[in-house]
């Protein structure tokens, strides 16, 4: 696996990966960012997510359990000072299907965070992971409510 940073200007960075995917990082304004694309924690915290998330779906997809729709939100604490990694993370795994049985999302996210997560799994040597687990009848996660 290997990626490039290249620096725009500022605190920009447009980053490639070997894959020939994109994605353009940028800091805080107050760090002089120009809010063009995600921080660099927030990638991390987002590729934790998806590592997760694509985990749960190919557990469940392989156990042929009537999964139609997966939703992982994580929440982040990080040290109040340099290095400031993260200390806290909550996840929430909210999974849709029709006549879908909450012991089988269970062991697919127990078995992601456990074994399969690279991610997860690094990310817990600083910080304390916790997880809730939503079960929703239907095709699709709804949603979140307008803040």
């Amino acid at each position: 696996m290997k990626t490039r940073v290249k620096w725009i200007d500022g605190v920009s960075f447009a980053g490639e990966a070997g894959s020939g995917h994109a994605i353009v990082v940028d800091g805080a304004a107050e760090n002089g960012g120009r809010n063009i694309g995600m921080r660099p924690m927030e990638t991390l915290l987002t590729g934790a997510a998806a590592c997760t998330a694509f985990d749960v779906v190919a557990i469940l997809k392989k156990g042929r359990h009537p999964v139609s729709d997966v939703v992982v939100t994580v929440e982040a604490e990080r040290a109040p000072t340099a290095p400031r990694v993260f200390t806290a993370l909550h996840y929430v795994y909210t999974v849709a299907g029709h006549g879908l049985d909450r012991r089988h999302v269970e062991r697919a996210v127990k078995l992601s965070k456990e074994k399969y997560c690279s991610a997860t799994i690094m990310l817990g040597k600083t910080a304390t992971i916790t997880y809730d687990i939503v079960v929703v009848e239907g095709d699709r996660v709804p949603d979140p409510a307008p803040a």
